[in-house]
């Protein structure tokens, strides 16, 4: 292994862990210090050296100890948990808004996925997805709600409808793999496009305790509506941590004209129009 190196590119030695007065701050000497440890020694989720131990180890106070981990906590490097200290958080999964399963997903990026079944049944949606997916005011879907894990790490939580018409007995079959492989393989059903809105909110007390953060903790929601054939298909929202999960969006100006985006909507939905559960679920007896 390379020698370990001082902030001004000098082998360190025990000596030179007192920081150095000079052009670059002290802070800004030790998150540098930090941000190698974090990213070269310690695995994901490893605690970081407490603020008193840091300042003892380098000479400096508290107060540029908590400056240099805060800049760190911003960057998303580490993570502060209250009661417990501080933490290295896990790598982003980086995702480029492209119509795919969550499975197919994971596995593209080298992530083993996981899914746990935690509700199934044939019910009656609510008037919002009973228009989205074609239905009479009446007339029941399949509804899922599944919590998704890379790496064994809780990752998303998926609650959906599905057109009963278009893939009967969906509920008979195992839901705790890539749902786009199963309606391919089974009913020759291939979800081809889908509309997608992207909202930011902080995590409601349910979603919360199923991927392990606290209420009000940043979450990315994605409201997905699938078709195939022409058909919608899924009315699908998830809820993605905030601290695993990046968009990343290709964009072109619009030839038509400033301002036009056929994508943007900005009187569309607001997180109101897609609650957590949904209210009012009729079990029609396909509980699973």
């Amino acid at each position: 292994m390379a020698a370990r190196r001082t902030v001004d590119g000098s082998p360190r030695t025990d000596a030179a862990y007192v920081l150095r007065d000079g052009p670059t701050p002290k802070h800004a000497q030790l998150r540098e210090i930090l941000r190698e440890l974090a990213r070269e020694e310690l695995l994901p989720g490893s605690p970081v050296p407490s603020e008193r131990d840091l300042a003892m180890r380098y000479g400096v106070s508290r107060l540029t100890v908590r400056e240099a981990i805060g800049q760190l906590v911003a960057e998303g490097l580490l993570m502060r948990v209250r009661g417990r200290g501080t933490f290295t958080t896990r790598p982003r999964v980086n995702s480029q808004l492209h119509l795919a399963s969550f499975t197919e997903d994971m596995r593209s990026r080298g992530m083993r996925p996981e899914t746990v079944l935690l509700e199934a049944a044939e019910a009656v949606p609510p008037a919002s997805t009973a228009e989205a997916l074609g239905l009479r005011p009446d007339q029941p879907a399949y509804w899922l709600q599944r919590l998704r894990k890379a790496d064994g790490a809780p990752m998303a939580v998926e609650r959906g409808w599905y057109h009963a018409g278009l893939v009967p007995g969906l509920l008979d079959h195992d839901l705790t793999d890539s749902i786009y492989s199963l309606l391919a393989r089974s009913y020759e059903v291939r979800p081809e496009r889908g509309t997608q809105t992207v909202l930011a909110e902080g995590a409601d007390a349910e979603t919360a305790r199923l991927l392990g953060v606290r209420t009000g903790s940043p979450v990315l929601m994605f409201r997905r509506i699938a078709t195939a054939q022409g058909r919608a298909i899924e009315d699908m929202t998830s809820w993605y941590r905030g601290d695993l999960y990046q968009v990343t969006m290709r964009l072109d100006r619009d030839p038509s004209g400033p301002g036009h985006h056929e994508q943007t909507r900005p009187n569309g939905p607001t997180r109101r129009d897609y609650p957590a559960r949904q209210p009012g679920v009729r079990d029609t007896g396909g509980n699973r």
